[in-house]
């Protein structure tokens, strides 16, 4: 579903009827402007020709000196979804996709290729292996989502994926040295789901010119009335800025999330 009534996809993007439709644009532009999560799919099967096709996108992403730190791990079976969809904040669209692939930074492979050859890799220690393979999985795991979308797919990513990192890690086998980083359910969208294209942040907040500018007042203000228009639309309250104040405001407010460090330690991230 994608909201058409301002015009062009631009000005739907960012919810500004004053957009014109872009002077240089794409069918793939095109495509990821229109882009919504989705959180209700229908009972269609997710094949594996489409898998496939999915992950070879995934694999086609960049990564850092080819090093390729990352694995995906696709759960179908109903249980395993039902008992990932708990762990993952109770999110009940987990189970009723009828696939959920979990995004995993892995240097576990670089450590056994290190064993098998007799010698060390101790860079993997280090904080930045740690983002290198969280790096590498966001970024496979966004070109999935765009390949997905390409197919009639819908998806949605699934950050709660990191409220219990080290059940979930039993869960689906993964060896030391292997997180996931989020979750993605795929499936065919229903379309009576009431959602849209959900209004972003101005690019005279996020784009800078050689040097970083804090945001003018005003245009926060003009993104927390159209994203506050846009909640109202579908029965939600409030606008942008409250809704980060009130989910960055302590531990509370993480999921449990705020223990990660040391959960990713016992999993085989030192972090040093």
């Amino acid at each position: 579903m994608t909201e058409t009534a301002t015009g062009s996809a631009i000005s739907a993007r960012y919810r500004d009827p004053a957009l014109a439709a872009l002077a240089t644009t794409s069918a793939v532009i095109e495509h990821q402007l229109g882009h919504r999560s989705v959180r209700s799919f229908l009972a269609d099967p997710v094949t594996e020709d489409q898998l496939t096709a999915i992950v070879a996108a995934a694999s086609s992403a960049p990564t850092s000196s080819n090093l390729q730190t990352w694995s995906v791990v696709a759960v179908r079976d109903p249980d395993r979804k039902a008992r990932l969809a708990e762990l993952a904040g109770d999110q009940a669209f987990i189970a009723a996709a009828p696939l959920f692939l979990l995004w995993v930074a892995d240097l576990s492979r670089a450590r056994g290729l290190a064993v098998a050859a007799g010698t060390r890799v101790e860079a993997t220690d280090y904080l930045e292996s740690t983002l290198l393979g969280v790096i590498d999985a966001t970024l496979a795991a966004q070109n999935a989502i765009v390949a997905a979308s390409s197919l009639g797919l819908g998806t949605v990513c699934v950050g709660g994926a990191r409220n219990h990192p080290e059940e979930i890690a039993a869960e689906i086998g993964l060896p030391p040295g292997a997180f996931v980083v989020f979750g993605l359910a795929v499936g065919v969208p229903d379309p009576a789901e009431p959602a849209g294209v959900k209004p972003r942040l101005p690019q005279s907040v996020v784009l800078h010119h050689e040097t970083y500018s804090p945001p003018a007042a005003d245009d926060l203000a003009a993104y927390d009335s159209r994203l506050g228009s846009y909640n109202a639309t579908y029965g939600l309250g409030g606008g942008w800025s409250e809704r980060v104040l009130a989910r960055l405001v302590g531990p509370a407010s993480m999921a449990g999330r705020h223990r990660l460090r040391a959960q990713l330690e016992r999993l085989g991230f030192a972090g040093r």
